[in-house]
């Protein structure tokens, strides 16, 4: 299904660059922040990527299971899969094209003096793929053969899925070097509350994730989304239990940002100060026997890892 034209002039006036029927990129506030300022994000600092060479993408900007209140892109996708007859774009094309669409965002960076020409040539020849730009990417069926067309080219990446499609996972024959979980709930009701999911057993197929993670031959992060007055205080002992069944190599615990979209949903006081995401790790770590291992203020996030000598990813 074509994307809505309403849609697109959307996504377009947010400077999001659309590659062929159902993939976006953009430049992360990151990205910018490296160019100009020298500043990298927490990701260089707890994984080693080099912030100004990250490619921020999704192969499903119009596809999405969730409505999540704390989400602060725009939810104007009306699909929840690819059916029959949808187009589904080949992955060598999306990676292609999706590098020369960071190029040209990149172009008026070049003769802004605060950015280094060096710097800038590096950028416009991205080394990492973070697929978490919007939309759930698991439900891109050829996404396996993404990450493959990725490796073969020397390209780190990184997935962001809501652990509501298992069965995707578990048929991937080729997986990202970093596999992100959001478990942004403690308990079934507030996963229905705040994820909103549109699907049915969303938070069954959650668990069903969990459960197959020790069994991935990937690098594995459980990330919590921390709402104030939705889901911190008091459910450290809820969110160490699930994290035990994924048993990942790192927890990151990551405060919510009234920002964006979110704001038509969230207040001001939905965002838990850095603080409180602190206390909450130091509380999750001692429970689940993990080292309290990396913290960003500025990005109210903590690393908690089961051995901090692996944090950062091999090679990089």
């Amino acid at each position: 299904m074509p994307l809505n034209p309403d849609l697109v002039k959307i996504l377009q006036k947010q400077h999001y660059a659309l590659v062929g029927e159902h993939t976006g990129v953009k430049l992360c506030h990151w990205m910018r922040q490296s160019l100009l300022h020298g500043r990298q994000c927490y990701k260089a600092d707890f994984y080693g990527i080099t912030t100004h060479r990250c490619l921020q993408m999704t192969p499903t900007i119009n596809h999405c299971n969730h409505k999540c209140l704390y989400c602060w892109r725009y939810q104007g996708f009306n699909q929840m899969g690819f059916g029959e007859g949808d187009a589904v774009d080949d992955p060598a094309f999306i990676l292609d094209e999706s590098i020369k669409a960071q190029f040209k965002l990149l172009t008026g960076f070049k003769g802004d003096p605060r950015c280094e020409e060096a710097k800038w040539n590096e950028a416009i020849a991205p080394r990492h793929v973070a697929c978490s730009l919007s939309g759930e990417p698991t439900l891109y069926p050829r996404l396996s053969e993404f990450f493959e067309e990725c490796h073969k080219r020397g390209m780190t990446t990184f997935l962001v899925t809501n652990g509501t499609t298992p069965e995707a996972l578990a048929k991937m024959d080729t997986l990202p070097r970093q596999l992100y979980v959001s478990v942004d709930a403690p308990s079934e009701e507030i996963y229905k509350n705040l994820c909103a999911p549109l699907i049915s057993k969303g938070w069954e197929k959650l668990n069903e994730t969990l459960e197959l993670l020790p069994s991935l031959g990937t690098r594995t992060v459980l990330r919590h989304t921390l709402v104030d007055l939705w889901n911190i205080d008091g459910h450290v002992r809820e969110y160490a239990r699930l994290d035990r069944i994924a048993d990942p190599l790192i927890v990151e615990p990551k405060g919510y940002v009234f920002v964006g979209y979110s704001r038509q949903r969230m207040t001001i006081q939905n965002m838990p100060s850095h603080e409180k995401i602190k206390s909450f790790s130091e509380q999750l770590a001692q429970e689940l026997g993990y080292e309290f291992a990396a913290e960003r203020s500025d990005s109210r996030v903590t690393a908690l890892a089961k051995d901090k000598g692996k944090m950062r990813i091999p090679g990089l």
